[in-house]
């Protein structure tokens, strides 16, 4: 039959097709395959540089002292009654000493309804709010650690600092822990505005990287001393670095510290007076601090400072007007503020005022403020 050598033919044909396909892959595989290769050695570190030693051992000093905050609110089940504490933000903060009290920012804190500090050792203790200091974004809370677990900051001072010295933050950016970044101080007394709207006076500006979770968190000089509390970033999308950080000084921190512990506020010292705002003050063209009250037993009235009154005609008369606190200027409510700052209850102070258009001057004793 004709046909039939010629299917054979077609049959064996395809079956050799099959057979070569069968073993191409396997060739192509074989080619495909890189041949085994040694790992590569391992080249010599150079000795790390004096500069390096200094921030590794800076950072393996200080970092155990830092804290990571959890700021907890609180959330009812919406499928029964029980009330639940959840996450609502993070937060840095440092341990002040070893009886456990922490410092971060007030605005760390501010919206909590419980918080939580986790060690380096990644152990976490709640914590109860001891005070706050509104003015100053300064905040201290206490945990019920063990004192062997504690390792407080070394102090410094920022009454001597330079612009251009190196400092370094440690913190908690956007919840990753321990994190070191380093810069230096571009800039110092700066003036940032409080969560109350008061301004910060002495803030030290730093382009060291601060971020959201920074907060409260330490700024270091290069003897890993603490010389300023981390508070603020300048612009950036959705807050973050811009290279424009700031940072609460240290003088001002240990000078509100010790009060916070001892009575949940810091304990101000005042004239004894009330004022005026300072849009009213402008508005009846008075340079400087009206003085509107002049509360009873205070320091202004025994020192015979006069309040704004009415006259047997029903005519308002103004009271005296502060000019100067021991010679320096004062021209509005946020510099009488500053300048009681830096006293303290028991100090006398020169108070000049204007009173009926003549220059006087009292000596007033501060009492605290209640």
């Amino acid at each position: 039959m004709p046909g039939r050598p010629y299917r054979l033919l077609l049959l064996l044909t395809l079956l050799a097709g099959i057979g070569i396909g069968l073993l191409v892959p396997r060739v192509r595989g074989q080619r495909l395959l890189a041949p085994e290769r040694a790992v590569r050695p391992i080249a010599a570190r150079a000795e790390l540089d004096a500069d390096e030693k200094k921030t590794v051992e800076l950072f393996r000093a200080a970092s155990p002292s830092v804290v990571y905050i959890t700021n907890l609110g609180v959330r009812r089940d919406i499928f029964g009654m029980n009330v639940m504490e959840i996450p609502q933000g993070t937060g840095s903060g440092f341990i002040w000493d070893s009886a456990g009290y922490v410092v971060t920012n007030f605005h760390v804190i501010e919206t909590a309804a419980a918080a939580q500090v986790t060690l380096e050792d990644h152990s976490s203790w709640d914590a109860h709010l001891v005070g706050v200091e509104r003015e100053k974004d300064l905040a201290v809370l206490k945990i019920d650690a063990p004192a062997d677990r504690l390792r407080p900051l070394k102090i410094g001072t920022s009454n001597d600092l330079l612009v251009g010295q190196k400092v370094f933050a440690i913190g908690n950016p956007f919840g990753l822990d321990q994190t070191l970044t380093s810069g230096v101080i571009s800039a110092l007394d700066r003036q940032i505005a409080s969560v109350t709207g008061r301004a910060i006076r002495g803030v030290i500006q730093t382009d060291a990287a601060i971020n959201p979770g920074n907060s409260g968190g330490p700024l270091l000089d290069s003897s890993g001393r603490l010389i300023g509390v981390n508070t603020a970033i300048y612009g950036g999308t959705g807050g973050t670095y811009t290279g424009v950080g700031f940072a609460v000084p240290v003088d001002t921190v240990n000078q509100v510290v010790p009060q916070l512990i001892a009575h949940g506020k810091v304990v101000r010292p005042g004239l004894g007076v009330s004022v005026a705002r300072d849009s009213l003050a402008q508005r009846l063209g008075v340079q400087g601090v009206l003085i509107i009250e002049v509360t009873p037993e205070g320091g202004a009235a025994e020192a015979g400072l006069r309040p704004t009154r009415r006259d047997s005609a029903g005519r308002i008369v103004l009271g005296d007007v502060i000019t100067a606190i021991d010679g320096d200027e004062v021209r509005n409510n946020d510099e009488l503020a500053e300048r009681m700052d830096s006293h303290k209850v028991g100090d006398r102070v020169n108070v000049t005022v204007d009173r009926d258009g003549r220059r006087v001057e009292v000596k007033v004793v501060l009492k605290p403020v209640s």
